[in-house]
């Protein structure tokens, strides 16, 4: 396929870099034309630039994007602080875009960039890459299908290592949510959470700008509950410095005839016990691999990985350029990750269970007092 899509490539050496590997993952497009990267660090523009092939560099993402034309834009840093101004500096340059998460820091940052990219007709996608996965596509056949029963509850706990708490929630956790949203149908109606700082409740002392440009961040210790609709409810936990090894950073989702696992990842094999009891010991039940070919096959696939995920990724945004429709992980699920984020510190300073969409859009957290 001849190049169809100008790309400029906006990375952040020193600052969240390049994601992981977003950059490269469009020499991989053969509709993708990298005709530009920009970057404020002179020996991380010079890497990128190498590394893509662009005939040119900028120093200043502002200026690629007024002389270059673009039809795509990556923006690759996977810190967050400059997020919702690079999307608007793309949006108004006319630009679609792929993304490093977490999508922006507040949801009032998030309305912005759902408004500028929808009243321009474009199109943005985000890197939760098992989103794309064709694995994940199996696991809800199989659900369909009823190989687990009724589902009944969802359960997800981040890394938990010095992250713990709020970071790991945002970093990992929001990979997570994405999950739950997939298999739920959509978004909760509601959040009840805990958060807790050395075994007590949140104090405003306790909040602070957190790593990678997150924003206030605060709680080393996390409790969440979500109501989806059907009666199904989701569980996110994180404590710092309590991982396991290997880590539990998956999602489970409990049925009343079995259980499912998925782990985070394009390709990473998930996996299904076929045993109402949830009890191997009681039962003698086994897991069983789920690829992306069903239940006990080989995976058929090599493109496992961040590089395969991205190309996944990318693939489906262009497609949804050119048919008109919306990418499988767009703006309206980052907004909705980032809100189940927030609902966890807005359940917290209210003492209540709180309703989803928030009525706040700030953070949560700059509201404790």
């Amino acid at each position: 396929m001849a190049p169809k899509y100008r790309v400029g490539i906006i990375g952040r050496t020193g600052k969240g870099d390049y994601g992981h590997g977003v950059d490269v993952a469009f020499t991989k497009i053969p509709a993708a034309e990298i005709v530009a990267v920009a970057d404020e660090d002179p020996a991380g523009r010079a890497a990128a630039q190498q590394r893509c092939g662009a005939p040119r560099a900028y120093a200043d993402y502002q200026e690629m994007l007024s002389r270059e034309e673009l039809d795509v834009v990556a923006i690759c840093p996977r810190w967050v602080d400059r997020h919702h101004a690079l999307l608007v500096a793309a949006a108004e340059a006319g630009c679609h875009v792929y993304m490093e998460k977490p999508f922006c820091r507040t949801l009032q940052e998030c309305d912005d960039v759902v408004h500028q990219f929808d009243m321009r007709h474009l199109k943005l996608a985000i890197a939760h890459i098992s989103q794309y996965s064709p694995v994940v596509d199996a696991v809800v056949g199989i659900l369909q299908a009823g190989e687990i029963g009724e589902l009944l509850e969802l359960r997800g706990r981040g890394k938990e290592d010095l992250r713990g708490g709020g970071e790991d929630m945002w970093v990992l956790g929001s990979h997570l949510f994405a999950l739950m949203r997939t298999v739920a149908g959509g978004s909760p109606t509601s959040c009840s959470a805990t958060v807790l700082q050395e075994g007590r409740p949140l104090q405003a002392r306790d909040v602070s700008p957190g790593p990678e440009g997150l924003g206030l961040l605060a709680g080393d210790s996390i409790q969440a509950r979500y109501a989806f609709a059907g009666g199904l409810f989701g569980h996110f936990a994180s404590r710092r410095n309590a991982a396991g090894s290997p880590t539990r950073f998956a999602l489970q989702i409990f049925g009343s005839r079995g259980v499912v696992e998925i782990p985070s990842g394009f390709l990473a094999p998930a996996s299904i016990l076929r045993d109402p009891a949830w009890s191997p010991a009681r039962t003698g039940k086994a897991w069983e691999p789920i690829t992306s070919a069903g239940i006990g096959l080989p995976e058929p696939r090599t493109d496992a990985g961040y590089e395969g995920g991205h190309v996944a990724a990318i693939t489906d945004l262009l497609e949804s350029i050119e048919r008109q429709r919306a990418p499988r992980c767009g703006a309206e699920e980052g907004r909705a990750i980032v809100e189940m984020i927030a609902a966890t510190y807005e359940s917290q300073r209210l003492g209540r269970t709180v309703e989803l969409p928030l009525a706040t859009r700030v953070n949560p957290l700059s509201l404790f007092s």
